[in-house]
């Protein structure tokens, strides 16, 4: 149930609070986005410093690693969102900040796998906070018809730090890449001077009798948990991707017979080159179609035809399977504006637990994928598994959107009841 609410604080036009806003966001995605893909590309490098040297223990014990991160990132997720709408978006993004940057900064020196296994739970708590908080932030300082504008660009300035990590990666030793990404941080939480909260917000917090930040507002009455599940299984084709295709890149290379073993670090800096381009390109094309929806499902489909392609033509050559993966990481592109749809989708009372939720959520979706990839692998080859599993997700990805009513013109004054 939706009450609409009115806000003398409701945007007109750009403000340098809100310029700021979008900045800090921006900057604070391009580091949230570097320490999550570095375990992604050290966790080989990283674990054979600590005494793990059997491929397939390296290959388990790094998915086990990887679900408590994501774990993390899940109970984060319903956390920071909550305290997003209690307390603020602008207290929420930097709290997410100030832990995830301690954590990673702490995993430069860990001598076991059990430190590990805690530091990679917080990191990925904190972690979550990050991206939702900063997209509600600016979705609700920027008038309507600039703000998919905006989140757009705090997401291609955010991808472009898992680039950075790619590139860091090839320089730096393991440890020294956590130090590096926990120090920026720290750096970051400089620029919360000038930035301002959310009118929106504010307005809100004087109406006393409106409940805010309750997560399980989410799950009742159905239609509204209806509502958030979409927005989830929507972008859960990026993390069939991002936890199978990026992560497992050198065993997939294996298994399409690629020449020489693919590296990590190359694997995540040409994705996310291309995640960069296609996230500026869906955002663009949602603006041009005025319609997130169909933004999405036209990228979804491209995804689909990109996994096809890779799987029959990456095995060629290593270039050709990097090369391949960035045409993949481009048709995921979608990710900005699904986050900013899950924002849209929900009232000013609920907005920020849904924002940093749906997100993370998604993000989730990658642990049973994975599972399902590792059973599955089991049984068959491992090309025939990435190829029907990433096949399976886009469709699912497509029914979900459908489902979902158009939030382009949105007005995002209004209360969930």
């Amino acid at each position: 149930m939706k009450q609409e609410v009115e806000l003398h604080e409701r945007p007109s036009t750009i403000t340098r609070g809100a310029i700021l806003a979008v900045i800090v966001a921006a900057l604070g995605y391009f580091v949230d986005l570097f320490d999550i893909v570095l375990f992604s590309i050290l966790r080989i490098p990283s674990l054979k410093a600590l005494g793990i040297t059997d491929p397939a223990e390296l290959k388990s014990l790094g998915k086990h690693l990887l679900d408590l991160q994501l774990t993390g990132m899940l109970a984060g997720g319903i956390a920071f969102g909550m305290l997003g709408d209690k307390f603020g978006r602008l207290k929420t993004l930097f709290g997410s900040i100030l832990v995830y940057s301690i954590a990673n900064i702490l995993n430069a020196f860990v001598t076991d796998v059990w430190q590990y296994e805690v530091l990679r739970f917080v990191a990925g708590f904190g972690l979550a906070g990050e991206l939702g908080a900063g997209i509600t932030l600016v979705s609700e300082l920027l008038p309507t018809a600039r703000r998919g504008l905006a989140t757009t660009l705090v997401a291609a300035v955010g991808l472009c730090g898992a680039v950075a990590a790619g590139i860091v990666a090839q320089f730096f030793a393991w440890n020294h890449c956590y130090l590096i990404g926990g120090v920026l941080g720290l750096v970051l939480l400089v620029f919360r001077i000038g930035v301002s909260e959310s009118g929106l917000f504010h307005a809100v917090r004087k109406q006393s009798t409106v409940s805010r930040g309750n997560p399980l507002q989410l799950l009742w009455p159905p239609q509204r948990m209806a509502r958030f599940a979409c927005v989830v299984l929507g972008g859960m084709p990026i993390w069939f991707v991002g936890g199978v295709m990026f992560i497992f890149a050198p065993e997939i290379g294996v298994a399409l017979g690629c020449p020489t073993a693919i590296m990590p670090a190359k694997v995540i800096m040409f994705a996310y080159s291309g995640v960069v381009v296609g996230d500026i390109a869906c955002g663009l094309l949602s603006q041009y179609l005025r319609s997130r929806r169909y933004a999405i499902i036209i990228f979804q489909c491209m995804l689909a035809a990109s996994i096809v392609l890779f799987i029959n033509c990456a095995g060629a050559s290593d270039e050709r399977f990097y090369w391949l993966m960035s045409v993949i990481g481009a048709a995921t592109g979608f990710w900005a504006v699904i986050v900013t749809t899950a924002g849209e989708q929900f009232g000013t009372n609920l907005r920020a637990t849904a924002a940093t939720s749906a997100p993370n959520f998604i993000r989730a979706t990658a642990v049973p994928v994975t599972w399902i990839w590792f059973w599955l692998s089991s049984m068959f080859d491992v090309a025939s598994t990435t190829l029907w599993l990433g096949l399976a997700c886009c469709v699912v990805g497509v029914i979900a959107v459908t489902c979902l009513k158009e939030t382009f013109d949105r007005d995002l004054a209004y209360l969930e009841h």
